[in-house]
This record gives C-alpha cells, structure tokens and sequence, in this order.
C-alpha cells in the first residue's frame, strides 16, 4: 500500500525545488499526484509552493471534486486530470511557469532540436498547445493533440506542463527544458547555434530506444524525415500560432531520397550529371577569360 503521508511530502518537496529554482512567483504552479483509480492528490490554490506542508495537500477525484483536505485544490486540476485520462502509465504532474521555457511560450517560438544530447534522449520535440483561458475544460483540452506523444508541454503565452510515473520525474522535464532554453538563448547572443548532423542525431535516438525512452522519430511515421526539422508537431504550428523567428530551420540534412546509390547528392529529374559538369567548366572558363 503506497504511504500517502511520504507522497504528499514529495510533493512538497517538489514545490519547495520549484519555488527555489524560481519556476514559480507567489502561488504560481501545482503538482498532483494520482494514488488510485479515482483518487488524486492535489496542491491547494493560492498557495505558495515553496511552504507547501503535507496538510495543505487535497484529494480530489477524476472529474475534479474535493473530496477531502482543508485547504480547497489548485483552479487548474483539470489540466492535470485530462492527463490521467489519456495516459495511464503516468501517476504525476507537474505545471509551473520557468522563465527561459516560459519565454519561448510567449514567442510561440519552436524549441530546436538536435543540439545538446540530453536534450534529444530525455525530451525529443517539444510541442506548444493552443491558447486557452487557464482552469477549464477547454483549456485541459489543449493538450489532447500532443499528450501520447511527449512528457513535456509548452503551454501557449502560460507556462510548461510534465508529467511521469513520480513527482520527481515529471518535475525533472521541466528543469531539463528551462534549463536548455536558457542555453539556447546565451548561445543566441555569442551569434551562433550549431546543431548536430544526421549521423550523430540518429546514435542518440538510438541510445534512448535502448535505454526505454520512447520517440516518435523511432517509429516507421517518421522514418525518413528530417529529424531536426521539428517535424513531429510542426502540422499543429498555424492553428497555434507557433512560427521560427528566432531560431531558424537547421540546414537540410540528408534522408534515404537525397542520394544516389554512390552516395552522391540526387540531381533533378532530367538533369544529366556530365552536361551539367561541362555547362559549369565553360562558364568558369569563360568568366576566367573576361
């Protein structure tokens, strides 16, 4: 039998960690936890998560009715209940609002892929939702086009959402992205972001199919596209009004359909690769001769 008393003071423990790595002002964020078929644990509302105590968690069902606690539950439980619903390997959730991840909210600005190896092994793409009013159901809604096919959220012009099978691993998301939008924001300002090529980006989805973390990219849908093109959520990117401003697309990296069998780019249909060589020798010879 799980020891409740233990799971609310992770919980708490997770808001104090939130509150100190300032992911979360005054009585930003909430974290539940699900016990039970029916039975979640919730933070209160209005509550500051850094001097959470394990009397101030709730317990609430899966339509959102508190069922017991002094304290009365976060305003945005469904957003973590719809989660529950989707998903029935995961058992927390966590939502908070870190700066540099928070920023890219506001932008609505992508986040890259294929630049820092963590990154690619525990995160993969990173969707942004639509925006919706925070506390509805409309708004609990928003993560329905993305929930089974990532652990972490953008949610648009809000904040972030993670989730997992503890509180400790739906929180580790979160400061793994804040933490590499802070990154890719200070390498923005040096005026260079490089990203990793083909070969080495595939030996890091590799290495996550290995070691059990499960990527879009590693399934037949995705097979040949350009895997640091952001191509898993990008059909969702005009119904939200996500858009490259800051970051643009990385150069195009080759796929099975970008070369011939000796491994040399594929020219255009019709094109005949020694005419096309001479053409290019009698215009340098002839600019040479000017």
């Amino acid at each position: 039998m799980e020891n409740i008393h233990k799971i609310k003071q992770d919980m708490c423990d997770i808001g104090s960690r939130i509150y100190n790595r300032q992911f979360a002002a005054a009585n930003d964020g909430n974290i539940t936890v699900r016990i039970s078929e029916n039975e979640v644990l919730c933070t209160p509302t209005l509550h500051c998560k850094g001097f959470l105590k394990p009397d101030d968690i709730s317990l609430v069902d899966m339509t959102g009715k508190q069922l017991s606690g002094r304290k009365k539950r976060s305003s945005e439980a469904l957003l973590h209940l719809e989660i529950y619903k989707q998903r029935d390997d995961i058992r927390s959730v966590v939502h908070c609002h870190p700066p540099h991840a928070t920023a890219f909210a506001i932008a609505r600005e992508p986040i890259p892929q294929c630049i820092l190896p963590e990154v690619e092994v525990f995160l993969g793409d990173v969707p942004i939702t639509k925006y919706e009013t925070p506390g509805g159901q409309a708004f609990a809604d928003t993560i329905i086009p993305y929930v089974n096919r990532t652990n972490v959220m953008i949610l648009a012009n809000h904040g972030t959402v993670s989730y997992g099978e503890t509180v400790e691993q739906a929180y580790w998301w979160t400061e793994i992205l804040d933490s590499y939008c802070r990154m890719l924001m200070l390498a923005k300002q040096l005026g260079n972001v490089s990203f990793l090529n083909e070969e080495k980006s595939r030996e890091l989805l590799d290495l996550k199919q290995k070691w059990g973390f499960a990527d879009p990219r590693n399934t037949p849908d995705y097979e040949d596209c350009d895997i640091c093109a952001n191509d898993i959520f990008r059909d969702s990117w005009e119904d939200t009004g996500v858009e490259r401003r800051a970051f643009p697309a990385p150069p195009p990296i080759k796929t099975s359909g970008d070369a011939n069998s000796n491994g040399k780019p594929a020219l255009p249909p019709g094109v005949d690769e020694a005419q096309l060589v001479k053409a290019i020798t009698d215009e340098v010879i002839r600019q040479m001769g000017r």
